[in-house]
């Protein structure tokens, strides 16, 4: 049996140039293998289906909420923006899925106890974005060798208070960096706006991404983290993993056809839980990556720690 070992806390100022420093010491090749060993050491995999589905969970009723606000405000320019970029965030069945919460937020939205239910679905998307939010913390606490979380009420705080800041910059990128163009096709602008967005909507789309992962990296393990610029590094991995993820995800959906072929119709809600799962994969290898970093910078090399079943 295996955990993750220990990252002792530094305690010191550490930032981003100490970062690379560490990273040209130790190798990226050597450094990549031993945040893997530590990544898997940990449950990674098992962590990163449990963020899946909460991410999902998250997601759908968020979706709802947010497309029946702007049809009960007469908002068609705004619905059309979301579905355009749903399209492009979620290839094949999983934009299918969130299409389909985009229609259910319409129609919600032109009944009676419409009011009702999209509250319902903002209520139902705050508590699983916190739960999302605890999700993460438990699964950096594994791979920093921290073996119990926060107490009960002091997580699901932090959790809350990360949903609403490191969510919603995640979501904001999301949005900026793969629907970018769906929006700029949406919405009429001027051509010298038009050839700004072009070019600023990647680096603002990365800035926020790396803030997001920075964020969650800096306040969801119990324990002392590094400076912001330390943790970017590893912020940046993360971001990096998902461009990759995502790009194989398309390529997969869009150039065979045996996705749908094997799910039949409930491809959409397989191909939104594989879209999270990657998500959250990128998200936990870039926490590894970071917190290899700093053990090595703490003498403590080594990833994982071999227990005997009668520890």
């Amino acid at each position: 049996m295996t955990t993750a070992s220990g990252v002792p806390c530094t305690y010191g100022e550490l930032e981003g140039d100490e970062a690379l420093e560490t990273l040209r010491k130790t190798g990226r090749t050597r450094l990549i293998k031993d945040a893997v060993v530590r990544f898997r050491a940990a449950d990674g995999f098992s962590h990163s289906r449990a963020l899946a589905f909460q991410t999902t969970l998250t997601l759908l009723p968020a979706l709802i909420a947010v497309v029946g606000l702007a049809a009960a405000s007469d908002q068609e320019s705004f619905t059309r923006v979301v579905r355009d970029t749903i399209q492009s965030l979620a290839p094949g069945a999983a934009g299918e899925i969130l299409t389909d919460a985009l229609r259910q937020g319409s129609t919600a939205a032109g009944r009676e106890s419409g009011e009702t239910a999209l509250t319902g679905g903002a209520i139902a998307a705050a508590l699983a974005g916190t739960a999302a939010m605890a999700q993460v913390e438990r699964g950096a606490n594994r791979l920093y060798g921290v073996e119990r979380d926060r107490p009960f009420l002091a997580k699901y705080l932090r959790a809350g208070v990360l949903a609403m800041t490191a969510g919603v910059l995640a979501l904001l990128s999301l949005v900026l960096l793969v629907g970018g163009s769906a929006i700029r096709s949406s919405v009429t602008w001027s051509e010298s706006i038009d050839a700004v967005w072009r070019i600023a909507r990647w680096g603002l789309g990365l800035a926020l991404a790396v803030a997001s992962v920075a964020l969650l990296f800096r306040y969801a393990p119990r324990r002392r983290q590094p400076e912001a610029s330390w943790l970017a590094v590893g912020a940046g991995v993360a971001a990096a993993l998902w461009l990759v993820f995502m790009g194989a995800l398309v390529l997969y959906l869009e150039t065979t056809d045996s996705f749908g072929a094997t799910y039949g119709p409930i491809a959409g809600t397989i191909g939104v839980l594989l879209w999270t799962f990657l998500t959250s994969v990128a998200l936990f290898l870039g926490l590894a990556f970071a917190a290899q970093l700093e053990a090595v910078r703490a003498g403590v090399p080594s990833p994982r720690v071999e227990r005997s079943d009668n520890d």
